[in-house]
């Protein structure tokens, strides 16, 4: 399958789920807002992957960024950031929804398994109750230390704001 073809409309994705779920198929799911997308989100992928047949991510909208996190991103588009996501071989579908919250995209996808990241607690976490209402758990992953957009983009701005950089120098 390409990568284009693992990008379904939510509704496509139900329906793709629901056939998969009556093959016997554990199904894991991922959110996020995959903005530069950077080793962290990799290794936490390969990891959501590992404990289930099909992982099926959720990719939050421009639009439901802006709300939960700044006017300024994402820095991507939601529609390449679903494709680099798609491009990755651990990443079976990818969806893109408008809220700023994944509930919507849980309660549709009643997954087997939702993960969340590392430096979360499973009953603090808003998906716990929407996922085991559903049937399944929530498994915490460990992060990578030091990897986020966040951390990306503050490095990236210091090494612009910095005199010295040959990019801040004119030419």
């Amino acid at each position: 399958m390409n990568t284009k073809q693992k990008i379904l409309s939510p509704t496509e994705l139900g329906e793709v789920v629901a056939n998969l779920k009556k093959q016997g198929k554990k199904i894991v799911t991922k959110n996020g807002a995959f903005d530069l997308l950077h080793v962290g989100h990799v290794h936490m992928l390969e990891a959501s992957k590992a404990l289930g047949d099909i992982l099926v991510v959720g990719v939050n909208s421009d639009s439901s960024i802006k709300q939960y996190k700044s006017d300024t991103r994402p820095i991507i588009s939601e529609n390449d950031r679903a494709e680099m996501v798609a491009a990755l071989a651990c990443v079976d579908f990818v969806t893109i929804y408008n809220e700023p919250d994944p509930r919507n995209f849980l309660k549709m996808i009643k997954p087997d398994i939702h993960t969340g990241p590392g430096d979360f607690k499973v009953e603090s976490m808003l998906e716990t109750p929407t996922v085991e209402k559903g049937g399944g758990k929530v498994v915490i992953i460990p992060r990578t230390p030091h990897e986020s957009t966040t951390n990306i983009i503050k490095r990236i701005s210091k090494s612009y704001g910095d005199k010295s950089s040959k990019y801040s120098q004119k030419k």
